[in-house]
């Protein structure tokens, strides 16, 4: 069992359903070629913007960034914590539902995303990655956990801000995974600061419920059965919340770091859930600093 990627019990069949208003087929297909569209002019125009001052590079991502989303038919409402941006690096740590999540942080907080290291072995995505400044680890062997770990306190330390999804793995969005807390060392080590980022989906008529089935991207879904499911859901709101900052050093190690940003973005009610996957997906060993 992978220190990194425990397993979800979330399905396709079981969680990734919509209970709401259906598109129909032709707007559904128009949406679908904006979105993709949008995705893959991005993604040609990373090597020009990497040559662009960091103020300027910031700013075409984040509106990219706000762009995609809203291209595949999803609004978005954000609300932030009024707390002062911290002065050195910061660890922003979120739930994982969907490969929405992706944009939704980089529109809001752009930064180095953690990623594995088979996406820079990818065709086209890979390379541009890379150029993006992706941190990549190998997260399938606990044996590599101490250099992952490094290199994120390393990011950490320059300054950068680092995201990461340390569930480890998509939920539906109904519950949620434990907080993994090797990447947690990495802001003790560094003196970071966490920043935890709750994000939900809801559907027009099931605003006050949990979980917004289309988006969920779980389990062996197809990427093409999720971008069809998303742009077919009428109604969808992706809501992201940017929580009060977390100090590394207010908690006695990774574990109890991981614990209080798990219960900020998700709350203490699935505790026990969180807990039971935590000890069916904990590796034999730990990393030690």
């Amino acid at each position: 069992m992978s220190g990194w990627l425990p397993a979800a019990p979330c399905t396709p069949d079981g969680c990734a359903r919509h209970s709401g208003t259906v598109r129909a087929p032709l707007p559904a297909v128009l949406l679908l070629l904006a979105g993709c569209t949008l995705v893959l002019l991005g993604a040609a125009c990373v090597p020009l913007v990497r040559l662009l001052g960091p103020a300027q590079r910031g700013r075409l991502t984040r509106q990219w960034a706000r762009a995609v989303p809203r291209a595949f038919g999803v609004r978005v409402t954000v609300r932030r914590n009024p707390a002062e941006p911290p002065a050195g690096g910061e660890l922003v740590v979120a739930n994982h539902i969907s490969w929405l999540d992706i944009p939704l942080i980089a529109a809001v907080l752009p930064g180095r995303m953690v990623a594995k290291s088979e996406i820079r072995r990818w065709p086209l995505l890979g390379p541009l990655a890379a150029l993006g400044g992706t941190l990549f680890i190998d997260r399938d062997r606990l044996r590599a956990l101490p250099t992952a770990v490094g290199t994120v306190t390393a990011a950490l330390r320059s300054g950068s801000r680092v995201v990461v999804f340390p569930e480890g793995s998509t939920w539906c969005g109904r519950s949620g995974g434990a907080f993994r807390p090797a990447v947690f060392q990495a802001a003790i080590d560094a003196g970071a600061t966490v920043r935890p980022v709750r994000i939900a989906y809801r559907t027009a008529p099931h605003r006050s419920r949990p979980g917004a089935g289309a988006v969920a991207f779980v389990g062996s879904d197809p990427l093409a059965a999720s971008l069809w499911r998303v742009v077919r859901a009428a109604g969808l709101t992706a809501q992201v919340d940017v929580l009060a900052p977390i100090p590394a050093g207010v908690e006695p190690g990774r574990r109890a770091l991981a614990s209080r940003a798990r219960a900020a973005v998700l709350g203490p009610s699935s505790r026990q859930a969180a807990v039971a996957s935590d000890r069916a997906n904990r590796p034999a060993a730990s990393v030690h600093h």
